[in-house]
């Protein structure tokens, strides 16, 4: 108990105190020859347990690190993504502004507007299937812009 009250107090954490409690009784009954007697068992005792301690505390740092740089990446590729999210947009909308009527309108009141085909056909005065046809050639014509850019 006192080995570990010991831990507690370095670790600040009863867990990895425990843990260490145990690698130290694990370790001292393996090196039980070299115990040379000058000091208590309790002083051994807590050698072999600030020293894994110390090992912990590496442990933890080079964890801490590795997440550090993990979070880095991470933020490095939403900057990323949202960088080429900005320029494709981007890029749509010069398609957009460029593309002719009625494909233009079409495509902007059902994607934007997010109209109903039927509504969309209703502002042009014509059948529900030629909204649809004719969004699905915006679409197409978009696509075949968007590859010129590539």
């Amino acid at each position: 108990m006192k080995v570990y009250s010991y831990v507690l107090n370095l670790v600040k954490n009863p867990s990895a105190a425990e843990e260490i409690t145990q690698n130290t009784f694990m370790k001292a009954i393996s090196a039980k020859a070299s115990y040379k007697g000058r000091s208590s068992e309790y002083t051994w005792l807590c050698a072999i347990a600030k020293n894994l301690c110390m090992d912990h505390f590496r442990t933890e740092e080079k964890t801490a690190k590795l997440t550090d740089i993990n979070e880095n990446l991470a933020d490095h590729r939403r900057m990323e993504d949202d960088f080429v999210a900005r320029e494709s947009s981007f890029t749509i909308h010069k398609i957009l502004h460029n593309l002719e009527e009625p494909y233009k309108e079409v495509f902007e009141l059902r994607v934007f507007g997010e109209l109903s085909f039927a509504e969309i056909a209703e502002i042009f005065s014509r059948t529900e299937s030629w909204a649809r046809v004719t969004y699905h050639r915006a679409k197409l014509k978009i696509k075949e812009r968007l590859d010129l850019y590539e």
